[in-house]
């Protein structure tokens, strides 16, 4: 049986708050990037560009940590880790949606070399306040 998300990290993950996504370095080392992400179910969805640090680095290890903290009070706040998976398909769909989630408007457009990967975070563990 997977990890299931509680009702207070689903309203964590459902309202506007920046999740920190945290990848593995090929040294080992840790790398944060900021990002829009949603809840899909039981899982953290995001895009980014292929290419992009993150994603090379989520190609060579699919674990990650992401946290989210509530803006209006950060002591509320969860952790997931987890792994990922990681497809061509949706991406530019999921970067506009989240857009408007965000910032109340569409994208801008992007050149078509430019590849959107949809990230799909499945959870292994959950901690944190929320959790």
């Amino acid at each position: 049986m997977g990890v299931t998300f509680n009702d207070a990290t689903k309203k964590l993950l459902d309202g506007n708050n920046f999740p920190v996504l945290a990848t593995i370095n090929a040294d080992g080392s840790a790398q944060t990037s900021v990002l829009w992400a949603k809840r899909d179910g039981d899982t953290v969805i995001f895009a980014t560009v292929r290419g992009r640090l993150k994603e090379r680095n989520m190609a060579r290890d699919p674990r990650v940590s992401v946290s989210v903290f509530d803006q209006e009070n950060p002591y509320d706040y969860v952790e997931i880790r987890g792994t990922v998976e990681m497809t061509d398909e949706g991406g530019r769909e999921l970067i506009n949606e989240l857009s408007h989630k965000y910032l109340g408007k569409d994208y801008p457009d992007e050149p078509a070399e430019v590849v959107r990967v949809l990230v799909r975070i499945t959870p292994t563990k959950i901690t944190g306040n929320a959790a």
